[in-house]
């Protein structure tokens, strides 16, 4: 029998140290049941001390999960060991995770603490943590370059003060394979009771090798792989959950172990976490990718219709790809619709949002007519990005754009209730649309991306857009769909200042010491 692998998901951690992936409390626990759904073993929710709102999330998802561990991130500080052991409270099953920094450079320029005094501080971390729980992961931060003696000193007494998991995190992606899985190796041969913890690694892609980085340690005996889905997180990003898990599971000739994931839930994952990030997956990615199945040679088709083995090691269903069409109808009735709905997984907190989809639905049912998982995926992302704090709202859009001509666009906006218009020329339609929003709204954020994104295929597919915008140093995305391009665009904008005037502004996660 194969030993268990445990999958670590950070994507609402980690992942949202993305510069503008930051996500609500309402799409945390959006993501948070769809981990559960993939049976992942522990979601790292958050880090609660960086500030209200990410307590206030953590909260939320650890009062929600029932068959998942719910983890939440504290640097080896009192005041963070606290609040994490607070957001958790309403957990089922809860870890803490804490972290101080063991590498050289990072003691002495970031820390300015000598070993001494960081082995002491890990130790007082853990010992504190196992008051709110007996679950406690202990990171030694930038492991990956620490000096291998100091850090067996550091595991083996973070073990002996009750940390049941440690994390060795390559934090700047510096490692190589070999390197790293010779170095998971030694440490559980030379830390005298390693075998009183279970060993994780935390991998990050600055030089494209983080899933093989966690593979290796696998393979020399590490028994947790934190990672995300899309391989979202900052800078390059961290190891693949979907490439972690299928890897393990398609080569078992040369794993010995598994882990419990449902795998057909990973391109519904995949998806959900893309459209609320605004981080488009690119086709040729590994598993998750539009191409990732697809097959343009002759060579490849002729051999995949002959037998499927010649050209595809896994199948695509196995991943949750599916072909599935929506027979529904303009005519269909709202049962037919929510069972539907259920089928993918979908859930509404109440009978008013599920009414708001249908209508939705109906609307869309008129302009096309195939209606797909994917545009009922985007139908439900729109509805609840309606229910979040929405105090501009569309009211109609008016675009003139021809030849020879320089495009006007004239919009009616509601604010808090009270309806605005205004024109303004652009560069092109979309350009003139959100200048028409700009001379009502008066944002002052500066556009940083924009992109747009077909969700099936046809001329009459829905067209999905991501903006994302930066006003004094806090970045946000916006997005939007709609058959009509310019449409779609115009929600995307204002969904972005919909964020952008929210109160309860939130600290960036980066301003914590992120692992």
């Amino acid at each position: 029998m194969s030993d268990k692998l445990i999958i670590f998901d950070t994507t609402m951690r980690d992942g949202e140290q993305s510069p503008g992936a930051s996500m609500t409390r309402e799409e945390k626990i959006r993501i948070a049941k769809s981990l559960e759904r993939m049976r992942v073993d522990v979601i790292e929710a958050g880090f609660p001390i960086a500030s209200v709102g990410d307590f206030e999330s953590v909260q939320a998802v650890a009062n929600v999960v029932k068959d998942s561990t719910v983890c939440a991130l504290a640097r080896a500080l009192d005041k963070d060991i606290d609040r994490a052991a607070e957001a958790l409270k309403g957990a089922q099953s809860r870890r803490i995770h804490t972290f101080i920094a063991t590498s050289p450079i990072h003691m002495e320029k970031k820390l300015k603490m000598t070993p001494e005094q960081v082995l002491e501080q890990a130790v007082k971390a853990v010992k504190r943590a196992r008051q709110y729980t007996d679950d406690v992961e202990f990171s030694p931060e930038d492991a990956g370059r620490s000096e291998t003696d100091f850090l067996c000193r550091v595991l083996e007494a973070v073990i002996a003060a009750g940390a049941r998991t440690v994390n060795i995190p390559d934090t700047v992606g510096y490692n190589l394979p070999h390197q790293f899985g010779a170095l998971i190796k030694t440490l559980r041969e030379r830390v005298p009771n390693s075998d009183k913890a279970v060993f994780s690694v935390h991998c990050h892609n600055d030089l494209g090798l983080a899933v093989a980085n966690s593979l290796s340690a696998v393979l020399n005996g590490a028994r947790q792989v934190e990672c995300t889905i899309n391989g979202l997180g900052e800078r390059a990003g961290n190891a693949a959950l979907e490439e972690i898990v299928m890897a393990v599971r398609t080569r078992r000739d040369i794993f010995t172990c598994d882990t419990r994931i449902d795998a057909t839930q990973i391109v519904p994952a995949s998806r959900l976490v893309s459209g609320i990030t605004g981080f488009a997956v690119q086709p040729n990615k590994a598993i998750v990718g539009a191409n990732a199945f697809a097959h343009e040679s002759g060579i490849h088709q002729d051999g995949v219709l002959k037998h499927r083995t010649t050209y595809e090691i896994m199948r695509a269903e196995d991943v949750g790809w599916v072909t599935n069409r929506m027979v529904l109808g303009k005519h269909s009735g709202r049962n037919a619709f929510r069972a539907r709905l259920q089928e993918l997984g979908a859930s509404f907190d109440s009978e008013e949002a599920l009414n708001e989809t249908f209508v939705r639905f109906k609307e869309l049912a008129d302009k096309k007519h195939d209606i797909y998982d994917e545009d009922l995926q985007a139908l439900i992302s729109e509805t609840n990005l309606a229910a979040e704090n929405e105090r501009i709202k569309l009211v109609a859009l008016k675009v003139c754009s021809e030849t020879g001509e320089t495009p006007n666009a004239a919009i009616t906006l509601s604010v808090d209730g009270v309806e605005h218009r205004a024109t303004a020329p652009g560069g092109g339609p979309v350009d003139a649309a959100f200048k028409a929003i700009e001379a009502v709204v008066h944002s002052g954020t500066t556009l940083q991306l924009y992109s747009v994104n077909n969700i099936t295929s046809g001329t009459d597919s829905q067209g999905e857009v991501t903006v994302r915008v930066e006003k004094g140093g806090r970045i946000v995305n916006g997005q939007g769909a709609d058959t009509d391009i310019v449409i779609a665009s115009a929600k995307a904008y204002l969904n972005a200042m919909n964020k952008i005037l929210q109160t309860s502004e939130r600290a960036h996660p980066q301003a914590g010491q992120p692992i």
